[in-house]
């Protein structure tokens, strides 16, 4: 028997780690302290611990920046890459907490719960897009999952949000089960399970055309295709994304895809580059089905968020061209379109937030007509959102999308360029319908008298509501009404920030300059 202090044991850098470490012990701060003191402690201080938890995480991301190292023996890669994506995250999760800061899903659901299952699975996301081994690439995606599910069922007196729980959990569990059996049949073919050992056997061993390898390639693609919402994987999409409370929903679309998207350019443009001939005609008449099927979808919603689920599901499309073509300026393209893609997108569901709390028309489009009178600082944001997400000059989503078009049209992908076009034009059939809403039709009566909340009581039997003990405990307090100050910062600096970078876009070129620069490309 070999002795204890004799057994080898990877070096632990505890300075590259602490953004990890600062987002899950943030995560059992943040869920201890939503178990202390009264409610308006709860309502208030929690949020603000979570605030400071993601800041702190920030800094140690910034201190980190120049960095560019393996982490626990090959397992974790710190990069430019990962860093930036981290950012983005931490992005992702400060405006998800200002939304969710008075919202139902807070008091029925708990607001340390709550925020510590938000810092839990962006710890998932921050690990599966630095990943650099197969098992560390699952574990970092089961760690976003878990949580998710169970916050899309976080306002659990509704049917609605315990459905689109239940729908995420069976469709995630099947995606997360068709990666797991893509990795394994990749370390059959291998016998690796770390990327560059992944590399390294497909070239040593010539076995870019191996069955084997190629069946794992595919169930892999799918797997993430799952997480990413690409056709013909996201018919959970619209579903989940209308039924799970707005902020989580907001936080769904836009730090999924980064960590999902972050993660197949790692694998696909790292472990399995030696192959690329093989898998990337089939991702690109992927991306290309999924630019159609998303847009198409899209048409004729009458509900905001289904129509910005479809929309995410193009827009994966889009972000794919980066991938395909397995370049340094593909990883740049895509990168880049995940910034903008968050800004424009959290200015849309900022809006539709604050919507939701001044009126009872709910996420309808109908919500926001009107809305140019009424309130022309929410509809300029969602004006912005709209118009950058068709691709409409001076927006961040058009810089994006020449950006993406640049690198499939180098990487010899022409005609996926020509898609991109065709699939943005497609897209102002459903985005400028919202605009005109806005700003060319008259509010419906009664859109400014806020729904009366019904009582528990009232409320209908679901699973594990019972009528009795809804009238022995207290009913959480009512979700305050109107356009919260925090919810029209988000729309505000999310909408600006799309103008701007659309007009100045030297930063974002700046910031993704060497993403690309630890893959080999």
């Amino acid at each position: 028997m070999i002795p204890l202090a004799h057994i080898p044991t990877p070096h632990v850098d505890f300075a590259g780690l602490s953004p990890l470490i600062a987002f899950l012990g943030g995560a059992v701060l943040v869920l201890m302290a939503g178990l202390l003191g009264p409610r308006k402690v709860r309502e208030h201080g929690v949020p603000l611990l979570t605030l400071v938890v993601l800041g702190v995480a920030a800094w140690l991301v910034i201190d980190q920046w120049h960095a560019n190292k393996a982490l626990v023996d090959g397992a974790i890669q710190l990069d430019s890459l990962s860093l930036v994506l981290d950012l983005v995250l931490i992005a992702a999760g400060v405006a998800t907490v200002l939304l969710a800061w008075r919202s139902q899903a807070g008091r029925e659901a708990g607001h340390g719960e709550l925020q510590a299952l938000l810092l839990s699975s962006i710890g998932g996301m921050s690990l599966l897009a630095s990943a650099q081994n197969t098992v560390v690439l699952f574990v970092g995606l089961e760690l976003l999952s878990i949580p998710l599910y169970v916050l899309c069922a976080a306002e659990m007196r509704r049917e609605r949000s315990l459905e689109s729980g239940l729908k995420y959990l069976i469709v995630g569990s099947v995606g997360s089960a068709t990666l797991l059996y893509g990795l394994a049949l990749i370390y059959g073919a291998t016998g690796a399970t770390s990327f560059s050992g992944i590399a390294s056997a497909i070239t040593a061993k010539s076995l870019s055309g191996d069955t084997l390898l190629l069946g794992g390639i595919a169930l892999t693609a799918a797997g993430f295709c799952f997480k990413a919402s690409v056709a013909p994987f996201h018919q959970w999409t619209p579903d989940v994304y209308e039924g799970a409370p707005t902020p989580i929903t907001a936080f769904m679309a836009v730090a999924t895809k980064v960590a999902a998207l972050g993660a197949f350019l790692r694998f696909f443009d790292t472990a399995l580059i030696g192959s690329h001939g093989e898998w990337a005609p089939a991702i690109a008449v992927l991306a290309a089905v999924t630019i159609v099927v998303g847009n198409v979808g899209a048409l004729g919603q009458s509900s905001l968020k289904r129509m910005l689920a479809y929309s995410s599901v193009a827009q994966a499309g889009y972000m794919l061209a980066g991938v395909v073509v397995g370049t340094a300026l593909g990883v740049k393209a895509t990168t880049l379109y995940l910034i903008v893609y968050l800004l424009m997108n959290l200015a849309a569901f900022a809006v539709i937030v604050a919507r939701e709390r001044e009126t009872d028309l709910g996420d309808s489009i109908q919500s926001v007509a009107g809305l140019g009178r009424q309130r022309p600082w929410l509809a300029w944001p969602l004006t912005l959102s709209m118009l950058g997400l068709a691709g409409i000059p001076a927006t961040a989503g058009f810089v994006g999308k020449l950006y993406l078009i640049d690198a499939a049209v180098s990487g010899k992908y022409t005609w996926l360029g020509v898609v991109i076009v065709i699939g943005s034009m497609i897209s102002l059939a459903y985005y400028l319908p919202v605009v005109a809403a806005m700003w060319m039709r008259d509010a419906p009566e009664g859109a400014l008298e806020p729904a009366v909340a019904a009582s528990p009581a009232a409320l209908p039997v679901i699973a594990g509501g019972s009528p009795e003990l809804d009238d022995l405990v207290d009913a959480p307090a009512a979700p305050a009404r109107g356009a919260h100050l925090e919810v029209a910062a988000v729309a505000l600096i999310a909408g600006s920030a799309t103008l701007f970078f659309g007009i100045v876009p030297q930063p974002l070129f700046d910031l993704v300059q060497h993403v690309g620069r630890s893959f080999g490309l």
